[in-house]
């Protein structure tokens, strides 16, 4: 698998709207549920789902009562490979902070999107193969809605036959191509 490849699978991994916060929140609660709940404020039973498929994924670890502070309370602790993951979610966390428009990987897909104009990607269906489990429903809304939010721009190309290309907007390249190499150097 190639660089490219490989960037754009885990920023799809980290895709969504919890992922992000549970892995930065996750160690300073002490693993614990219900102080990761209340800082997320997150409904119990949307975070326990969270969770487990963090679980499935092996990012996190549900501990065993004897491992426990409390054989009561739940409690949870990263992985080796989770704590990968977090340094993965920082670089996410961090390009959105210098890209300055709110959590984006909340939604699925904006990273993915984001990080394949910024390899230079620029017609639909060539993002489409790159964005291999992406429907074009989705991918099309996803580039509509970024154009609007002005972080891609939708331009025309009239050769070889009329069509429109993607590309980041001049603000959102340099934090893009950051995040694309810090992503690299984790992985």
């Amino acid at each position: 698998m190639n660089q490219e490849a490989l960037i754009i699978q885990a920023s799809q991994k980290l895709s969504g709207r919890w992922t992000i916060p549970i892995l930065l929140g996750l160690e300073s609660n002490g693993g614990r549920f219900t102080p990761l709940q209340r800082q997320l404020d997150i409904a119990p039973a949307r975070l326990s789902e969270n969770l487990k498929q963090l679980i499935h994924l092996g990012i996190i670890q549900h501990l065993s009562p004897y491992e426990r502070r409390h054989p009561l309370l739940p409690e949870y602790k990263l992985t080796e490979e989770g704590k990968l993951w977090k340094e993965m979610a920082k670089a996410i966390h961090i390009a959105e902070s210098d890209i300055a428009h709110g959590c984006l990987s909340a939604k699925a897909w904006n990273i993915p999107v984001l990080l394949t104009l910024g390899f230079e990607h620029e017609h639909f269906q060539e993002i489409r193969r790159v964005l291999d489990q992406v429907t074009p429903r989705m991918l099309s809304m996803r580039l509509g809605e970024l154009n609007t939010e002005g972080l891609i721009r939708k331009l025309v190309s009239e050769l070889p036959r009329p069509s429109f290309l993607y590309q980041l907007s001049s603000h959102v390249r340099s934090p893009v191509h950051r995040l694309s190499v810090d992503l690299f150097s984790l992985i």
